[in-house]
């Protein structure tokens, strides 16, 4: 067989890993909104779908005779351009209530607070001096307002900014989601502005189980479905979300209603996000798609989904992500160093009923998924080779060696290169 050399670029927190190889067979699967360019600017784009929302009024007739209004915005984990969607949804509330009293509610979920520096990269200094911000805490019992309970039966706690102002708005971005279908619309919701709780019965081992859990799924997704009715019960009136490319630029959005507008953003990428491949990967290569997303190794496993569907039995899977953040959670880490193995691990998880799901549990159930099927060797920086480890999987400190390593001899191999697993969904 005929060898076939190729450069493959893969992100790496703000850097780029090449890797100039020649296999045998092999294939490139990118999701088409990566390459996307638009003939209008970001912000352009953003205030054409506020000029047309679907199934909505406008903000600012839906701001009008308000007093108060609140913004839920997303953390620190996400490449969301707020500095681009605030201005024209700020304004859009001022002309319909000139005095109404806008908080940004910062939508952590279970994650660690944002900072004021990453606040300032993410909105810019004059939002960050003009508005008032705060930040959720999701362990914070007192600023929660006890809504009902949702369709699973769990209890649906939310942050009292949210559930209690005249108004509740929400940016966010839309791409796949490993088991929530897609992010945005109803997540800023839950598990946004939720109490632990909640988010714990939300992501429990019966719904992570669950076969329509999967990215691009909304059909009979357990977890989608508790967070629609959250958001509904919450009251999120408007949303304004973005589909973003490779470069985290803007080039679709969508406004309106909370689960009409979200629902139109993902039917359109779900056209753009699929890719199908020609056969599945004896080693399959992918990445968060850079920073942000690649941050902590907790967020890695988003890519590892994306790879899992692309792979062959008994495939190695190499993901490359920096992880300046290290582990992402503590809780992870430990579940996966302390047990004896993945499967002895995952047989524990499925037995803890919904109201006793533990912090990052899900993450590590999928992980002990794929590790279950799954050689998984991780690219990621020297000092983190240890910790790689010590979750029982392979590290190596650059492209090149992994490639060397998932061969193992056999050239013939089928390779499968997937650049930004979180935005692909494999079809």
């Amino acid at each position: 067989m005929q060898m076939s050399v190729k450069r493959f670029e893969i992100p790496y927190g703000h850097e780029k890993l090449h890797l100039e190889a020649a296999f045998p067979s092999w294939e490139l699967l990118e999701s088409c909104p990566h390459g996307k360019k638009s003939e209008f600017s970001e912000a352009e784009l953003v205030v054409r779908a506020m000029e047309s929302p679907i199934g909505s009024a406008h903000l600012e007739e839906l701001a009008a005779g308000k007093k108060t209004a609140t913004v839920i915005l997303s953390d620190h984990t996400r490449p969301v351009p707020s500095r681009v969607i605030l201005p024209p949804l700020l304004e859009a509330l001022r002309k319909g209530s000139p005095d109404i009293r806008i908080t940004l509610l910062v939508a952590t979920g279970c994650h660690r607070g944002t900072t004021v520096e990453e606040l300032r990269s993410k909105l810019g200094d004059e939002i960050l001096k003009r508005e008032k911000i705060v930040i959720h805490d999701c362990d914070d019992a007192e600023n929660m307002i006890e809504l009902g309970r949702l369709p699973s039966g769990g209890v649906l706690k939310v942050n009292r900014l949210a559930a209690e102002t005249d108004l509740l708005v929400a940016e966010g971005f839309i791409e796949p989601h490993f088991f929530a279908g897609f992010s945005g619309g109803r997540k800023s919701v839950l598990p946004g502005v939720c109490a632990r709780e909640t988010v714990m019965y939300n992501h429990c081992a019966a719904f992570i189980d669950s076969s329509f859990a999967r990215t691009g799924n909304l059909e009979n997704n357990p977890i989608h479905q508790d967070m629609i009715a959250a958001a509904k019960m919450a009251g999120l009136r408007y949303i304004v979300n973005v589909i973003l490319n490779k470069e985290k630029q803007v080039v679709h959005a969508v406004a309106g209603d909370a689960e009409k507008a979200h629902l139109a953003g993902c039917r359109m990428l779900m056209e753009e996000c699929s890719v199908h491949p020609a056969r599945k990967g004896d080693i399959v290569i992918t990445s968060n798609g850079g920073a942000p997303l690649d941050q902590n190794i907790y967020q890695v496993v988003k890519s590892l989904s994306t790879a899992e569907a692309a792979a062959a039995k008994g495939a190695a899977l190499i993901v490359c992500a920096k992880c300046e953040d290290g582990t992402g959670g503590e809780a992870f880490y430990r579940a996966m160093k302390d047990c004896s193995s993945p499967e002895e691990l995952l047989e524990q998880i499925r037995k803890t009923p919904p109201d006793r799901t533990v912090p990052d549990q899900w993450q590590y159930q999928i992980l002990c998924r794929i590790l279950q099927k799954f050689r998984v060797i991780f690219v990621t920086r020297p000092q983190l080779e240890g910790t790689i480890r010590d979750m029982k999987m392979e590290y190596c400190s650059s492209l090149e060696e992994a490639a060397f390593m998932a061969m193992d001899g056999n050239t013939q191999k089928h390779v499968v290169v997937i650049p930004d697993g979180v935005s692909a969904m494999i079809g």
